[in-house]
């Protein structure tokens, strides 16, 4: 699996990235600064987490304005598989490339804790390992995932399957709308999610839940 990681100034999970997938794929993937203006042919294109440009504005809302993102949309638009992962997330809303969008946490505080989640929409490239509705946990830290859909839009989410990860139990730790963890385009090749599944891959993290992400992917390109 050939995978690339985007990089902007502020991002601070572009290692933990890197080490997950080194661990998990024995390759070490590509990183691409946010000043290229190309992106090689990857199966793989991932938006690390962070506070790219300081959260300015609004979290995701400069990096998502820059020319490189024009080439992610070409990337989605050919079938490739995306995935944006907290501040990634925040960017691949703020782009359009996801609809709906990442408020402030309910609370109006940084949270920074393992939660449980379970997958919605098993038969993706990005959840064919899980089992449907068994908790798993992942890690978050965020302060601005509360996400949030109009009604139209998060109609749309449900008839189009497009809801990949929810919380589970009661463990929402932002307010999310509809307990939503992270969603899917339409085609099911862009995934965006807050939590950081990157954090709990090997023993050493205190489990391994998150190489279930990772494992379907590389399932699902096998």
């Amino acid at each position: 699996m050939k995978c690339a990681i985007l990089v902007f100034p502020g991002l601070n999970r572009d290692r933990d990235m890197v080490a997950a997938l080194v661990h998990l794929t024995g390759h070490r993937p590509q990183l691409i600064w946010h000043t290229e203006t190309k992106i090689p042919p990857v199966d793989l294109l991932i938006i690390p987490g962070g506070f790219s440009y300081g959260d300015y504005l609004r979290p995701g809302a400069i990096a998502a304005r820059s020319p490189i993102l024009e080439e992610v949309k070409k990337h989605s638009a050919a079938g490739r598989l995306v995935m944006g992962i907290c501040n990634g997330f925040q960017i691949l809303t703020e782009a359009k490339l996801l609809p709906g969008t990442l408020m402030r946490n309910a609370s109006l505080k940084f949270v920074c804790r393992k939660v449980q989640l379970e997958a919605v929409n098993t038969n993706t490239a990005f959840t064919g390992a899980f089992l449907p509705r068994q908790p798993f946990s992942c890690p978050v830290a965020h302060h601005d995932g509360n996400y949030f859909a109009d009604s139209p839009t998060l109609a749309n989410l449900h008839e189009g399957d497009q809801i990949a990860f929810r919380y589970a139990g009661d463990t929402n730790p932002n307010g999310s709308v509809d307990n939503i963890a992270g969603i899917l385009n339409r085609q099911k090749n862009v995934l965006g999610l807050m939590p950081h599944p990157e954090n709990l891959v090997e023993p050493a993290h205190g489990g391994t839940d998150g190489a279930r992400l990772f494992h379907s992917i590389l399932e699902a390109l096998a």
